[in-house]
């Protein structure tokens, strides 16, 4: 992956986390923010949980909130997603 941005994660205290490398936030709600980046899907998992700022022009996300998980998931192609929802 010759086009890789640096990926980096800072979390402070579980309540405040900054992840550099995000290509797009694809779900958000208060419980679990779905982020992609070069490394495939992160997913942020927590109670309350906000955006407080999303530049995807400098790849940056910032999240406030009760963090309670950060979870990795393969990189998913739009033909593998309809696989695990339709059964296929």
């Amino acid at each position: 992956m010759e086009n890789e941005t640096q990926h980096t994660l800072t979390l402070c205290d579980r309540s405040s986390l900054t992840v550099t490398g995000i290509n797009d936030v694809e779900a958000f709600n208060e419980q679990e923010i779905i982020a992609s980046c070069d490394f495939g899907e992160l997913n942020i998992k927590g109670e309350k949980l906000h955006i407080e700022e999303l530049s995807i022009e400098s790849k940056l996300l910032a999240v406030s909130g009760k963090i309670s998980a950060l979870i990795y998931n393969e990189k998913v192609t739009k033909s593998s997603l309809a696989k695990r929802l339709f059964g296929g």
